[in-house]
């Protein structure tokens, strides 16, 4: 193996005929092994870490999934995205994958090994953004934001009250414990920051699910992080749509960027997709506009609701049926 070379797999998701696993070659990557401190200092260096990398640009990449291999190229920064069917019925759960970068006499440069997630066949999907949905980021404004990244670790970054509690019992609405409804996390963060998410939403005992993020950013760019990519997160979000056409998805944003015209814009093409709409009320200002957003979503048949706190969207799930 070349020490200088590293293949990253990200969570995959899919079905028989239709698996999707994304990820990333690098040529250089500083070792990012996480220490949960208090310490800022040690907070600080951790991240500046995530974001200094050399990408592997147009490398070949090879990926087995049992018996089955199938090739592909990175992009220019170093970015891959495998799309194949199986040959043979792949039962729901996650299941192992390994990507292998290679180079032009078929060496093996680099491994590495991801999953990809076959969901039962269940009645709802949901798909949620992360930053102020989930976890308190202050999207909307650059300095807040960027210090919520750096003094926290993803053991001290908070989450809003009672949404870990309000998407557990969506994971088994209408469903069976062993079989729980999938969970897609779209979002303008980038895929430098993936390691950190996932360990956040574990430690706070959110449902497992794939997370779907944007383009690389290196440390240069590190002051516009989350701040692109909503025409990205649109294709991301209807590419969930056009993989699961059995089932019905509940979306979840927030007002601080463009999640409100992005649902809309999605409803208007899948109505009979979606079933309900929430979005968390974090800058009252844009209050009016996000109503508005929903209200066009309303007249395609979609419930909605914009809420102050995870209790209000609790009591509003449990009046539409989603949960009990």
């Amino acid at each position: 193996m070349n020490k200088s070379a590293s293949v990253k797999v990200y969570h995959g998701y899919g079905h028989k005929h239709n698996l999707v696993v994304y990820g990333h070659v690098f040529k250089q990557r500083a070792k990012t092994r996480q220490i949960y401190s208090n310490k800022i200092f040690v907070n600080i260096l951790h991240l500046l870490k995530l974001f200094i990398l050399k990408p592997y640009s147009f490398v070949n990449v090879r990926l087995q999934f049992f018996d089955q291999t199938i090739y592909n190229r990175t992009e220019h920064d170093g970015f891959f995205r495998f799309e194949w069917e199986a040959t043979e019925d792949v039962e729901a759960g996650w299941h192992f994958v390994k990507v292998e970068a290679v180079d032009e006499a078929g060496n093996v440069l680099s491994a590495g090994e991801g999953k990809v997630y076959v969901p039962h066949i269940t009645q709802y999907a949901f798909i949620s953004d992360v930053d102020d949905t989930v976890m308190v980021s202050h999207s909307a404004t650059v300095a807040r934001r960027l210090r919520e990244l750096f003094i926290k670790n993803p053991h001290t970054r908070k989450t809003f009250p009672n949404v870990a509690e309000h998407y557990r019992q969506l994971a088994l609405s209408h469903t069976q414990e062993d079989q729980p409804n999938p969970f897609f996390y779209v979002s303008s963060s980038e895929w430098n920051l993936y390691d950190y998410l996932i360990e956040t939403f574990h430690y706070h005992k959110l449902p497992d699910g794939a997370f779907l993020l944007n383009t690389l950013k290196r440390w240069k760019d590190l002051i516009a992080t989350g701040k692109t990519g909503h025409e990205g997160k649109l294709l991301r979000v209807m590419r969930i749509l056009d993989a699961f056409p059995n089932q019905k998805f509940v979306f979840f944003g927030d007002n601080s960027q463009q999640d409100p015209t992005i649902y809309a814009a999605i409803v208007e093409k899948y109505p009979q997709n979606i079933a309900a709409v929430y979005i968390r009320n974090i800058r009252p200002e844009k209050q009016a506009d996000a109503r508005s957003a929903l209200d066009k979503i309303e007249l395609k048949g979609v419930k909605t609701c914009l809420f102050n706190n995870s209790e209000e969207a609790i009591i509003h799930s449990k009046k539409i049926g989603l949960i009990k």
